[in-house]
């Protein structure tokens, strides 16, 4: 698909980019540079090209991440509350507060996306694919990208001190999950941080996120990648440097220092 506006013809849609200023394991993360723009940008840009959404809204508890999302061009029209920006803050939260504070201005959506900054390899037609395949689904609550994974939890145990149970004890007992080939398992998806969508009557309905029938985005390359740890953002820097993985494009110059 062209980056044409798609939401003219669609149910009004508004990305929302979490961008909260308390990392731990990567310092400032969603503002470090990768290759010369903060890494909040490629989302705010992949976003943008798309043409999916009425509005790019940030949630940021810091004024300074505001003020570089918004040089990149999208809104942050007020800050999150520090009582939604802690490490163990549930993301229904701020989505809440975030829905009912633009609803309060005017400005109500049908869905919402959630799009994390820690996932700069996913760009604008990813977003119009899963936008496509969400409006293609009836039924359904939201759409959550996933992709399968590569530790088969079959193969997972938990230790209770020095003896060990299958996390999965629902294999045949005559082959056990835990014993056999991967290839002969079933098959199981991971969920990853590229993107959400949903209606946004379901955080009014049931108070949360995903509703209650929840349909599978396929992520595809790197488009599922995260960057969480120092370990991540070196795979992200390498990745880049060798043209493994794409980046949005950016217009905006450079920042400086």
């Amino acid at each position: 698909m062209n980056p044409t506006n798609l939401s003219t013809a669609s149910p009004s849609c508004v990305a929302l980019i979490p961008a909260r200023s308390g990392s731990k394991r990567v310092p400032d993360k969603n503002i470090r540079p990768l290759a010369g723009h903060p890494l909040i940008a490629y989302s705010i840009s992949a976003a943008l090209q798309s043409g999916v959404f009425a509005a790019v809204v940030v949630s940021t508890d810091s004024q300074r991440y505001a003020e570089i999302a918004r040089r990149y061009g999208a809104e942050v029209p007020f800050l999150r509350p520090a009582e939604f920006s802690g490490d163990t803050s549930p993301d229904i939260e701020w989505v809440e507060y975030t829905l009912k504070r633009l609803a309060a201005e005017g400005r109500s959506y049908e869905g919402f996306s959630i799009l994390r900054p820690t996932s700069p390899f996913r760009l604008p037609e990813t977003i119009q694919r899963a936008w496509s395949e969400f409006l293609a689904e009836t039924g359904v609550d939201s759409l959550r990208a996933v992709e399968k994974c590569s530790q088969h939890p079959g193969k997972m145990w938990v230790v209770r001190g020095r003896r060990m149970l299958p996390l999965l004890p629902i294999g045949p007992a005559e082959q056990p999950w835990h014993s056999s080939q991967y290839p002969s398992l079933p098959e199981v998806f991971v969920q990853n941080a590229s993107l959400e969508i949903a209606w946004s009557r379901v955080v009014f309905d049931t108070r949360t996120i995903a509703g209650h029938v929840v349909m599978p985005f396929l992520t595809r390359d790197a488009e599922g990648f995260d960057v969480n740890s120092p370990y991540d953002w070196e795979l992200a820097e390498h990745r880049v440097k060798t043209g493994t993985a794409r980046l949005c494009r950016i217009d905006t110059p450079h920042l400086p220092g």
